[in-house]
């Protein structure tokens, strides 16, 4: 979960958090993209391509089509209810129909989005990504105990070892280790 300078490639908790802050100061369709990001671990390309009918109210999850495979799949993640009224309600603002995308941008301005949000929380590096939000996810999700599988059906991984880097990341419990560690040897 670094990268080739040792720089991390996911965003913690707190960065998560500043940034759902911070965009509740943006304009509607940003701050409800970037909440996207983060309840789901979306690819961004995935997210833009969010329509209301991809909206469950009844199972409380957004269907999203996988694309990172060569065949058309489709994976449902559940998000809270609340996020969830609120996206069908913004859509019902704009007057979209069924199969009308929620975000009409392309992917360079919705990263240009996500990326000034990252700026004016101070976040640089590798992390400050849309992907930043999905390997937050994944770290998150493995870290609060979910199983691997269930992490990586929610992402829509095809092979169980595209998960497993997320199990390297334990930040919370190898500092508590290495506390006991540093404990016994004085």
């Amino acid at each position: 979960m670094f990268d080739s300078n040792g720089q991390r490639k996911y965003l913690t908790q707190s960065e998560s958090q500043c940034l759902l802050a911070l965009s509740n100061k943006e304009d509607r369709q940003t701050r409800m993209f970037c909440h996207l990001l983060y309840y789901t671990g979306c690819r961004c390309s995935e997210g833009l391509q969010i329509t209301p009918r991809r909206l469950d109210l009844e199972t409380g999850r957004i269907i999203f089509r996988t694309l990172k495979r060569r065949r058309t799949v489709f994976r449902a993640v559940p998000v809270p209810r609340p996020f969830l009224r609120e996206l069908k309600a913004f859509a019902a603002s704009l007057g979209l129909g069924p199969d009308d995308p929620l975000f009409p941008w392309c992917r360079q301005t919705a990263w240009r989005h996500i990326r000034k949000l990252m700026h004016r929380a101070g976040i640089e590096g590798p992390q400050a990504t849309p992907k930043g939000f999905r390997h937050g996810f994944g770290c998150h999700g493995v870290g609060s105990g979910l199983p691997e599988s269930l992490v990586g059906r929610l992402l829509g991984h095809a092979n169980p070892n595209s998960t497993r880097i997320y199990t390297l990341v334990r930040d919370d419990e190898e500092r508590a280790l290495a506390r006991r560690m540093w404990q016994l040897a004085l």
